[in-house]
């Protein structure tokens, strides 16, 4: 399993657009865990001892807990890239875990069901398809969630952010089996956002019904910075 830079940005993106409260917990972690999926184990462990002191006194503070597993998927990855299959295997699924638990604790709460949409959505597209299939089909909640708050309207949002929530959810459908559902989308992004590259990807799908991990999503990213103000 490989997640990418991808996974944290399209979660940075996204929930700068779709969660307003003025107290964002995401502010507080998110560019320490882009940074750390990024190699920065330091920036990681800042990032992990927020939610973990944050969780010690409220360990059911769904915010800290679906940005801690994060943090395991991340480390998984270092332990799977140093041949650690069994500690690489142990992290990926409390990682796992912890964001379910997050989402079952706040199904409304946004700035769940974002992040984890995000981050198994991207970490599926480099896993067989036997154990990608319901990590996609939990990911497509957590964006139609995002949706169902939103929508019908995304033009508020601007290009990229309404583009990484459609073309997640297109991905989904046609990662899924599920051709027509996909169709729809991939078109509405052609309608919708002509001249961006998110109409380039659907352009792609809708000829050959396929595309690469790198032309489903976090489109456009320049973000990588571990300034928190940001």
């Amino acid at each position: 399993m490989k997640p990418q830079k991808t996974t944290i940005a399209a979660v940075m993106i996204l929930t700068s657009g779709l969660l307003l409260s003025q107290d964002r917990f995401d502010m507080k972690v998110r560019n320490y865990f882009f940074a750390g999926l990024a190699g920065d184990t330091a920036s990681l462990q800042k990032g992990m001892t927020i939610c973990e002191q944050i969780l010690a006194s409220d360990p059911k503070q769904p915010e800290a807990l679906v940005w801690h597993g994060t943090g395991l998927v991340t480390e998984s990855r270092a332990a799977f890239q140093k041949g650690d299959q069994q500690n690489g295997a142990a992290l990926w699924q409390r990682g796992l875990d912890e964001m379910d638990q997050a989402a079952a604790m706040a199904p409304n709460d946004l700035g769940v069901r974002i992040v984890r949409g995000a981050v198994l959505l991207i970490a599926s597209q480099y896993l067989a398809p036997e154990a990608a299939h319901p990590l996609i089909e939990k990911g497509l909640t957590d964006y139609e969630k995002a949706y169902s708050v939103q929508g019908p309207d995304l033009s508020r949002l601007g290009t990229h952010k309404s583009g990484e929530l459609m073309i997640g959810i297109a991905d989904a459908y046609a990662r899924l089996g599920q051709p027509d559902q996909a169709q729809q989308w991939f078109e509405r992004i052609q309608k919708e956002l002509p001249g961006t590259p998110y109409a380039s990807s659907a352009a792609v799908w809708l000829e050959t019904k396929t595309l690469a991990p790198r032309q489903a999503g976090c489109l456009g990213c320049h973000t990588g910075s571990t300034d928190q103000s940001k």
